[in-house]
């Protein structure tokens, strides 16, 4: 039960970030909120396909936390053993960059990334 709530809040919060993705991608001027605030504003077209990039790598990650906590996807049951431990180090990076970003509105960043390592190393423990 507990492994089943950490995926749904695990793939709530990834589900935000692709959400902001998409926006980026689209040309919403959020840059600053991310990438350091390296592209205030819009992003350029070259970062627009990373953003696109990114939201495929989130529903990809995603997809293997929901597989790992058995809730759907078992094609992926696998690979999901260790994806999940590499997602956990993943959001291990991610929560220290968010915190160490130059761009404090970045930071904001920083819980949804702490809540996903902590919801995803739930579910990589059991």
């Amino acid at each position: 039960m507990f492994e089943t709530v950490s995926a749904i809040i695990f793939t709530a919060l990834t589900n935000i970030v692709i959400i902001f993705q998409g926006c980026l991608a689209a040309g919403v001027p959020w840059g600053k909120a991310s990438m350091g605030g390296k592209y205030p504003g819009k992003y350029p077209p070259k970062m627009r396909v990373v953003a696109v990039l990114n939201m495929l790598i989130m529903a990809f990650i995603a997809a293997v936390v929901l597989s790992e906590a058995n809730l759907m996807f078992p094609k992926l049951n696998p690979i999901s053993g260790i994806g999940i431990w590499v997602i956990v180090v993943f959001f291990v990076i991610g929560t220290i960059m968010n915190t160490i970003t130059p761009s404090k509105i970045e930071r904001i960043w920083a819980p949804v990334a702490l809540i996903q390592l902590i919801t995803s190393l739930i579910i990589a423990i059991n």
